[in-house]
């Protein structure tokens, strides 16, 4: 009797399983999905047949029912015999799972048609105008009426949105493997600002949307990480990266071209978006650059020049010093420790000789590891100049740099048009050159600058140009005398991090003007 009691249950189980798909489909949102969707078609074909093997196998179930309480045993045994319940049950069963196939293409293509739809909202509501940012960020970040969807770094605790309402917004914008080093520098930057409470480029928030990839499991490892650099974080933060949609996620992706590296979305006070990424205002200016938009880019550039203080920020306080001190300064790079020795021993050689006081600090390399690490060390042992202490800071420098670029091919600048564009490729392709470099300035105005090798040549024959150092200064006579060395024969490499913003179809080098060569190359970046 047990089998088939088994028999009959597993029967009337997946009877009902198929009566409860046909259902599904049958309540399908028709806006979404219609008749002749290729999905709905095929299932609409399989219907039929699903819907006579259920009644034939109410009929089987019916007779073994009748038949196991003792009621028409005679009929049970000439038409259904209990082995056939099995069978049945198969059938059945295969007809299911086609159906449950078809049935989950069909919400496949649902959610497809409702990621694009809240994506043409969010297209929609950003072209509109709003009284307030609201409606906008409710859009970005899901939150029900009874959520508090903010992480507040300040104070550990849950906010809601309301504490955003007609602020300007910062989104910054990441997946969990935002570098330690844009961290610590956005950080440092926050806190500075915050002290100011009152001043006008004060007057924003941050929030982080952490992007995660939603193909992959959401493990404990991930939400440890991600606790992790919340509770770094001294601004907003959404409280789950769940409480982004898809679509958001799409539409950051799309039409902000998110692509690993960190943005910087400007949301205005009404929700508008003032800049689509302002991390490179934010490394070159910090919140001065506040409201962060496009005209305000535009301005700053206006009062720049090309000089010391621009190039080297202040990443460190000494160069201000040096600077109010009247010093000549000296900035280099590389990571060939020969050719450092033998370069900071022949510039203080020829300072002392020159009388004048040079300050000289290592600058290393972009993407600074750990040989440029073991070279800090070395120079500070062997006291040939002075470091940055933290890598974070040789990081900066050139991220700056990379940074001024990029600003300025979003605003059309190329070399043949804009001197202080010529100086920002001489010095990325310095670095890119693999050997050494140095800059030397005074203050504002002039600075000498070549590759390693030249500026070495140039240093070792000071007695050629002494005399012209007397008279019309250290600085004027240096360059004139790299003029002499220089060979127009050259070979610039210009490396660029392919994610960090638009890279352009077509880069002039900054020595002869002459569309560069692009090559792709993929890095791995562990040494």
């Amino acid at each position: 009797m047990k089998p088939k009691f088994e028999e009959l249950t597993s029967l009337i189980k997946v009877m009902m399983d198929v009566a409860q798909c046909i259902f599904e489909f049958k309540e399908l949102p028709s806006q979404y999905i219609t008749p002749d969707t290729p999905e709905m078609l095929t299932a609409t074909a399989h219907i039929p047949t699903a819907v006579y093997w259920t009644i034939r196998s109410i009929v089987a179930c019916a007779s073994q029912i009748m038949g196991l309480s003792g009621k028409g045993h005679e009929y049970i045994a000439s038409t259904t015999e209990a082995s056939e319940l099995s069978s049945v049950a198969h059938d059945v069963n295969n007809i299911h799972s086609h159906l449950m196939k078809q049935l989950t293409l069909c919400f496949q293509h649902i959610d497809e048609k409702r990621r694009i739809e809240a994506f043409q909202t969010l297209v929609s509501l950003f072209e509109a105008f709003h009284i307030d940012n609201m409606k906008i960020l409710k859009t970005l970040i899901y939150a029900e009426d009874d959520q508090l969807p903010l992480f507040d770094g300040s104070t550990k605790k849950r906010a809601s949105l309301d504490v955003l309402r007609r602020r300007s917004v910062l989104l910054l914008i990441s997946d969990l493997e935002i570098s330690n080093e844009e961290l610590s520098m956005l950080q440092q930057m926050y806190s500075e600002v915050r002290e100011l409470p009152g001043r006008p480029e004060s007057q924003y928030e941050v929030v982080w949307l952490p992007v995660v990839d939603r193909s992959s499991p959401w493990s404990e490892s991930k939400q440890k990480l991600f606790e992790d650099i919340k509770r770094m974080m001294p601004w907003y933060s959404v409280y789950h990266p769940s409480l982004l949609d898809v679509a958001v996620i799409i539409y950051i992706k799309e039409v902000w071209h998110f692509n690993k590296r960190p943005l910087l979305v400007v949301l205005d006070p009404q929700g508008r978006v003032v800049n689509p990424n302002a991390i490179h205002m934010m490394w070159i200016w910090g919140s001065l650059a506040f409201p962060f938009t496009s005209l305000k880019e535009e301005a700053l550039w206006k009062e720049e020049t090309w000089e010391i203080e621009l190039l080297a920020d202040s990443i460190d306080p000494m160069i201000l010093s040096w600077i109010d001190q009247g010093k000549y300064i000296c900035l280099y790079g590389g990571e060939d420790i020969e050719w450092i020795r033998k370069f900071t021993v022949t510039a203080k050689d020829v300072a002392s000789r020159a009388g004048i006081t040079l300050e000289m600090l290592y600058v290393g390399k972009s993407n600074p590891r750990e040989k440029v690490w073991e070279i800090n060390s070395i120079i500070t042992t062997e006291k040939l100049s002075h470091v940055l202490p933290d890598l974070t800071l040789i990081w900066f420098f050139w991220v700056r740099l990379e940074s001024m670029w990029h600003s300025k091919v979003q605003h059309k600048r190329t070399v043949e048009n804009d001197t202080i564009m010529q100086e920002i490729m001489t010095m990325l392709s310095f670095d890119g050159s693999g050997q050494g470099w140095a800059v030397i300035s005074r203050g504002p105005g002039d600075m000498a600058k070549e590759k390693g090798e030249t500026i070495l040549e140039s240093f070792l024959d000071f007695e050629n140009w002494k005399e012209g150092a007397q008279e019309k200064g250290f600085l004027p006579a240096l360059i004139d005398y790299l003029r002499k060395l220089h060979s127009p024969l050259h070979c610039n490499r210009l490396i660029l991090p392919g994610a960090t913003g638009r890279i352009p179809e077509e880069v002039d080098c900054a020595e002869c003007g002459r569309p560069m060569e692009k090559f792709i190359m993929y890095r791995c970046c562990t040494d």
